[in-house]
């Protein structure tokens, strides 16, 4: 089958592929670059085999395609891919009744460089299918056939930069090469009756993860030669270059965050893998003038969440200055709005945040600050201007930005006020570290 492109040869914001004053590949994203500006100095492409059904996952939808944070899977993957300026091209393999929905995935969230090709019956041939996407000059094909294919799984969204260009590196001089990790459990052999026949010594042997790297000339002749049973059967692409071209793989020690995501379970874990890495930085807006509670919740709110980077600026200033915090990969806003219950500063930073298209990727949080006092104006007219909240955070939700509003105690005396601030700095973490969709147009109070 032809191979289909998507997009053009910029990756999606955020996590934009810039260039540094001197050329270096400089990428962004939700997660670590630690070898940001490195490249390999030999074109690379990949391949995402991503045909298959999940039946250990237990559920109807094939695991690739599973939500998390209302995104499925793969996307994640695939952003973990893009942020690598130096990967050229990323071929998808997929099922036919599932190149649509795929095609859907890449326009919503703006994935670009990638091209699709339909998958084969079996893991292996999936492969084969993307390499020769590669491979063969297609029609209207922009694909050209890399010196270096990285090889990776689209259920794998935690690969780094670091890893990639490690085996990268190894397969262009050594031919082939893989990460492994240290064996978690030990491996035993049942004889055909069902009892222990032998155990293999744990510490001589590796488990053997994505990604893998191969010079393309060398996986591409594994394949064309792979006899049908071990394209039927085989899960190794690191033997096959070994059995068919005689390549012995350099194997690359990998990271924890390489595992796969197989079970229901591992659904959960990814999410809260994702929660926790963009919910470390948080900035609170304030309106023009600066008040000396917005300082006392800043240090609250440090208090609470000590591993967080916790900024404040002036809300005439971010617009200038909010391609920095888009840059920065900051998902989560509090605006504070002292003594005003109309949410116009609230409102400003909505429209600022709608601009810049950051929460394509990832829901961003807006916790809409109210500081009051009960005896400055009647209740029911402070609850009823901020009860609009719910019809800003209906309109906002469609565009995964998660809006609630918090209600801060103001009273004259400075230990109640302290003890107001710092409940409402809890409820901020908490609203922060969740992203609970069930909150969206809560109005809380400390």
């Amino acid at each position: 089958m032809e191979p289909r492109p998507s997009g053009g040869s910029k990756p999606a914001e955020p996590g934009p592929c810039l260039r540094s004053p001197g050329g270096a590949c400089q990428g962004t994203s939700a997660y670590s670059l630690s070898s940001a500006g490195a490249e390999p100095g030999c074109s690379v492409a990949a391949v995402l085999p991503a045909g298959g059904c999940g039946e250990r996952m237990g559920v109807p939808t094939p695991k690739q395609f599973c939500p998390i944070l209302e995104r499925p899977l793969i996307s994640y993957t695939l952003q973990a891919l893009e942020r690598v300026c130096w990967i050229k091209d990323i071929v998808v393999a997929v099922t036919r009744e599932n190149m649509e929905a795929m095609d859907g995935i890449i326009q919503r969230y703006q994935h670009k460089r990638i091209s699709l090709v339909e998958s084969g019956v079996t893991r292996h041939r999936s492969i084969f299918s993307g390499l020769k996407a590669l491979a063969e000059n297609q029609p209207n094909s922009k694909l050209s056939k890399p010196e270096v294919v990285i090889i990776h799984d689209a259920v794998r969204p935690f690969v780094e930069e670091d890893v990639l260009l490690k085996v990268v590196t190894a397969a262009k001089e050594h031919g082939a090469a893989g990460a492994v990790r240290p064996l978690v459990s030990t491996v035993i052999s049942p004889s055909a009756d069902g009892c222990l026949d032998h155990s293999l010594e744990r510490a001589r042997y590796k488990a053997s993860e994505m990604p893998q790297a191969f010079l393309f000339d060398v996986i591409y002749e594994a394949y064309q030669q792979c006899s049908d049973y071990d394209l039927e059967f085989g899960t190794e692409c690191l033997q096959l270059a070994l059995k068919y071209c005689h390549t012995k793989a350099k194997l690359v020690e990998g990271s924890p965050d390489l595992w796969k995501v197989t079970y229901k379970r591992d659904l959960y874990a990814a999410e809260s893998i994702i929660k926790e890495r963009i919910s470390q930085q948080i900035c609170i807006v304030m309106g023009t003038k600066e008040n000396e509670h917005v300082g006392l919740l800043e240090e609250m709110l440090k208090n609470e969440l000590k591993q967080v980077n916790v900024t404040s600026r002036p809300l005439c200033h971010a617009g200038r200055d909010l391609q920095q915090i888009i840059l920065e990969q900051c998902y989560n806003f509090v605006c504070v709005n002292v003594m005003n219950f109309d949410f116009q500063e609230t409102q400003k930073l909505l429209g600022m945040l709608e601009e810049s298209r950051l929460s394509i990727l990832y829901p961003v949080v807006v916790v809409s600050v109210h500081f009051f006092d009960y005896n400055s104006v009647p209740f029911g007219e402070k609850m009823e201007n901020l009860m609009w909240i719910r019809e800003f955070a209906k309109e906002v939700k469609k565009r995964n930005i998660l809006l609630c509003g918090l209600l801060i105690y103001y009273p004259q005396d400075e230990l109640k006020l302290q003890e107001s601030l710092r409940q409402g700095a809890t409820i901020i973490a908490a609203l922060i570290k969740e992203r609970n969709s069930g909150l969206v147009g809560q109005l809380l109070v400390a």
